[in-house]
Order: structure tokens, then C-alpha cells, then sequence
């Protein structure tokens, strides 16, 4: 193993680990969801519904692929980085590495005007960042398990998935409010109208949140020390240990399990995200003020159920938990697929957000807990390429659906369907007694 001391563990230090993901959820929300998406579709690709309901949403199609193909860039690169990570020992340059190819294209989105003109230019970028943005989170999710005290884990993955939660929801609310504005109205900065500057604007505000936000974990939170290898001898190390790892995968049995059934459900809550809105437009008529209010709010219960549940994964287990999350998921899922009231649909979608956090925080404490020491980023690695290798599935599904019987309600469906059989699957997986209580003792 390259390393043989860990690094101290410091309130200040996890503190600044998990305000990383309050810096690099605004890229998510802001880009990837509910503002720049629909500047690209709407006003770039021309595209005058650009929220999926109207007869020709080609710009969100477009869009899509492009995040599509990101998601197959990561996969490929991520197990082969993390890989020679593992071999070299510190992950903090790496991840400062990616912060910078994220938010140099994101900043220069800013140039990225309402014109067709722009097309291939801001599709680039955005899939430049996106490829940086994943393959960073594969390195800053391996240190969680250096990063947290002894039998906290789980509490400082789901305070962190929390925290990030309420970052989204904070850096959304400072682009509406101050940069783009509500009802056709400016925002409280004023910015011009005009070829959507107050709109390109928050590509710079996403840009310099990332960036300032992310400065205190290096500062903060020490690294695994250095194996004082060359690069090149870790790239080398490196590709022969994810080669031999995948020749005996058949040793990581439980791992491989994980693996699939975290696959499955992680696809269900991608498709979740990635058609949520949608849902919420077309079937319930709500307006693009609404959808963003109604974003904010599912940003607070997210955020609100990563943070509670994060106790309750140190308590009982992060299966345990991650079957609950999955439980709440269907269980306020099926009635979203029944109801047609729009003040039902919101509250119960509230409640469903409640959720969402803890599946995906306890995810990514149960893969760390069941990683191999010292092979922690080539688990993460192999985390996001499974993630990413069925991403397609769940759009592919719901787009089907919904084509085939013409209704929504059918295609979301389906994304109930991945929950169960990520479950399912999840019930065959043995957590390891926890490394870190022993550790402890």
C-alpha cells in the first residue's frame, strides 16, 4: 500500500470537505438544471417551448446528448484515474486539477449568446465541464473515508450531501433574485435584458462559487501523504492494478452487487432529476416561475432529509438506511403517478424529496465502507462508471413509455420500477462490520 499514515482528522478539516459540495452543487442546479438548460434550448438553440411539452423541444434533446456524452467520457476515464490515484497517493491535486477545467468553460459560457450561432461553442463547454465536474467527485468522494472520525462516516457524507442541498438552493436563489428575476421582471442587480446578459451572467457566478467555496477544503482538509512515486510509475501501477482488480472481480463479489444495485436506483433518481421538471410542466401546467419555486422547495427537503438521515445511517448501517430512503421513494412516488391536483403533486413531492438525499449520501458512505483500503478512488472510480455505463436506461425507458401510451404518468413509472430492482438487488449485499468503529475500539 502507498500510504501508511493517515492523515489527522480536524472539525475544521471535515467542515471544509463538506462545504465542497455546497461549492460544486451550484454547477448542477444552475448549468446543468434549471437555468442555463433553458437558455440553451430556449434562446441559443431557438427552440420556443425548450421544456419538452411543445412539437418540436429539439434544443433540450440536444442538450440531453450532450450531457449524454459526458456521462460516457466519465465512464471510461473515471476507474482508469482513480486507478493511478490510489497508486500516487494525494487526491487534492487531482481535484484541484478538475475545479479548474470546470470553471474555466463555465466562466466562458458567459460569451455563449442567444444565437444558433452558439450551438457547438456552448455544447462543448458544457460538456468540457461536465466530464471535469464528474470526474473531480470521483476523487473528493475517495477521501471520505480518510476525511471522516471514526464511526461518522455516514453522518459526514449525509451532512455533506446536505450542505450541498442547500448550496444549490442558495446559489439558485442569488441567480433568480439577483441576477435573472421572476415574472419577466430584472433582477436586484439590474442587469440588462439585452442579448440575455442578465442570463449569461450566472454562468460567472457559477464559475466564481465553485471556485471560492472549493478554496477551503485545500486549505483545510489534509491529503493521504504522498507514495513518492513518479507519474509515470503510477500510471503504470495504476493500469495494472484496475486491470488485475478487473480480471479478479469475481474477489469483490458484495462489491459488484453494490455496484448494480446502486446503478439501478442511482439511474432511477438521475431519470428523477433529469424529467422531474417536465413532468411537473406538462402534466400539471405549471408555469416556469413555479417549476423554480418548486425546485427551491425540493432543495430544502433534500437537504433537510441527507442531514437528518445522516444519523441514522451511523446507527443502523448505511444498507439499512439506503433501503429505507428506497422505501420512502416508492412510497410517495406511486401516489405522484395517480393524483392530479397540483397542490397534492407538490406536497407529495415534498415529501418525496425527503428521500433523496439520504439514498444517495448513504451510497456513497456504504461504497467507501466497502472499498478495500487504499484502493478507495479506484472504487470510486468503478462507482461512476457503473453509474454512468445504464445512465441511458432510465430516459430511454420514460421516453418509450411516454411515446407508447402517450402519457407521462406511464413513463414515470418506470422510474419506480428502477427503485424496486435497485432494492432488491441492494438486499443481497452484506455490509462489512464498520472499519472505522473497529478502528476505534
Amino acid at each position: 500500500p502507498p500510504m501508511t499514515t493517515a492523515p489527522p482528522r480536524r472539525p475544521a478539516g471535515v467542515f471544509a470537505w463538506c462545504l465542497y459540495d455546497w461549492a460544486n452543487s451550484s454547477f448542477n442546479t444552475v448549468i446543468g438544471t434549471f437555468v442555463f438548460s433553458l437558455y440553451f434550448a430556449r434562446g441559443i438553440y431557438g427552440d420556443p417551448a425548450g421544456d419538452g411539452c411543445g412539437e418540436d423541444p429539439a434544443g433540450s434533446a440536444l442538450w440531453a446528448t450532450a450531457i449524454g456524452l459526458s456521462g460516457l467520457a466519465v465512464a471510461v476515464l473515471s476507474p482508469v484515474l482513480g486507478s493511478i490515484a490510489d497508486r500516487s497517493g494525494r487526491r487534492k491535486p487531482w481535484i484541484a486539477v478538475f475545479v479548474a477545467l470546470t470553471v474555466v468553460p463555465t466562466a466562458l459560457l458567459w460569451f455563449a449568446e442567444p444565437s444558433p450561432d452558439f450551438i457547438v461553442y456552448t455544447l462543448v463547454l458544457v460538456v468540457l465541464a461536465s466530464i471535469a465536474f464528474e470526474l473531480g467527485g470521483v476523487f473528493y468522494n475517495a477521501m471520505l473515508a480518510t476525511v471522516a472520525p471514526p464511526g461518522m462516516i455516514g453522518r459526514v457524507s449525509g451532512w455533506a450531501w446536505g450542505l450541498g442541498y442547500i448550496g444549490g438552493l442558495a446559489c439558485l436563489a442569488v441567480a433568480l433574485f439577483g441576477f435573472v428575476g421572476l415574472g419577466g421582471g430584472t433582477g436586484l442587480l439590474g442587469l440588462p435584458t439585452e442579448n440575455a446578459e442578465n442570463i449569461r451572467a450566472t454562468a460567472l457566478l457559477v464559475a466564481a462559487w465553485f471556485a471560492v467555496f472549493a478554496l477551503p477544503m485545500f486549505l483545510l482538509t489534509p491529503d493521504e501523504p504522498s507514495a513518492g512515486i513518479g507519474l509515470g510509475t503510477a500510471v503504470r501501477q495504476g493500469l495494472a492494478t484496475l486491470v488485475k482488480t478487473l480480471r479478479e472481480v469475481r474477489r469483490y463479489a458484495v462489491i459488484v452487487r453494490f455496484l448494480i444495485a446502486s446503478a439501478l436506483y442511482r439511474d432511477g433518481l438521475a431519470t428523477l432529476f433529469a424529467v422531474g421538471g417536465l413532468y411537473a410542466g406538462c402534466t400539471f401546467g405549471m408555469s416556469f416561475d413555479q417549476i423554480i419555486i418548486f425546485a427551491i422547495g425540493l432543495n430544502v427537503t433534500a437537504g433537510l432529509g441527507a442531514a437528518l438521515f445522516a444519523f441514522v445511517d451511523d446507527r443502523i448501517g448505511s444498507k439499512s438506511t439506503i433501503l429505507i430512503a428506497l422505501a420512502g421513494l416508492i412510497g410517495f412516488g406511486v401516489p405522484l403517478l395517480l393524483i392530479s391536483d397540483p397542490w397534492t403533486f407538490i406536497g407529495l413531492a415534498l415529501g418525496l424529496g425527503l428521500f433523496v438525499g439520504p439514498a444517495q449520501a448513504a451510497s456513497r458512505a456504504l461504497m467507501a465502507r466497502l472499498a478495500p483500503p487504499h484502493m478507495e478512488t479506484e472504487m470510486f472510480g468503478l462507482y461512476a462508471l457503473t453509474g454512468k455505463s445504464i445512465a441511458f436506461l432510465g430516459p430511454l425507458l420514460f421516453g418509450a413509455a411516454t411515446a407508447w401510451t402517450g402519457s407521462q404518468r406511464v413513463g414515470m413509472a418506470t422510474i419506480v420500477l428502477f427503485f424496486i430492482a435497485g432494492g432488491a438487488l441492494l438486499l443481497t449485499v452484506r455490509e462489512p462490520a464498520r472499519r472505522e468503529a473497529v478502528a476505534a475500539a
